[in-house]
């Protein structure tokens, strides 16, 4: 038996992103890359409670499917890894699929987040989270996008360099969706 018999439904064929199922240690691990930017196995195992091997095989398994990338490291055995950097141009279907992973992440999250928040201390126990419907045309849209790209990008190498955390920084989900409201199915019947 191979790695991609444990994964592979039977009639398909290795490497296709469809076959990849969900899995516990692979959500956990996905959850933990999103938090912590990079991890290695042996990085993985402490902080989850799972063995090496274990998370190797998985991380390996969501690296094959096209979740996430080796990162760049300086040589010797330890293989960290980050999820996938994707591109403009990237595989549309992979990125979309991507997307539905972080989503699910994301919603995870937030149900996690509002069962435990007594369990934080007191300075961290509120959110920040709203919504408002703007009337935009496409282009202003890709605009208010970008001014929240910028307005985030002094603190994104953060992930990446934990000295450049200040003290008492944590990881915060940071979710913006902008998307075009369509018409209720009902509301389309009436305007004819």
């Amino acid at each position: 038996m191979t790695e991609g018999d444990v994964d592979t439904p039977d009639g398909q064929a290795a490497g296709t992103s469809e076959e990849l199922r969900e899995h516990e240690v692979r959500t956990a691990l996905l959850d933990l890359l999103a938090e912590v930017g990079t991890v290695t196995a042996t990085e993985a195992a402490s902080r989850l409670g799972y063995s090496s091997g274990l998370c190797s095989f998985h991380l390996r398994q969501l690296a094959r499917h096209g979740f996430i990338e080796e990162a760049p490291h300086r040589g010797g055995r330890a293989r960290p890894w980050r999820l996938k950097q994707h591109t403009p141009a990237a595989d549309a279907p992979m990125e979309e699929q991507f997307g539905d992973l972080a989503r699910g992440l994301e919603d995870e999250s937030w149900q996690r987040w509002l069962g435990r928040r007594d369990e934080v201390p007191s300075e961290w126990r509120h959110d920040e989270a709203f919504s408002a419907v703007a009337y935009l045309t496409p282009e202003e849209m890709s605009r208010v996008a970008n001014v929240i790209r910028r307005a985030l990008e002094p603190y994104q190498d953060r992930e990446q360099r934990p000295l450049a955390r200040p003290d008492g920084a944590r990881p915060v989900a940071l979710i913006t969706r902008l998307f075009p409201l369509l018409p209720h199915p009902a509301d389309d019947a009436g305007q004819g």
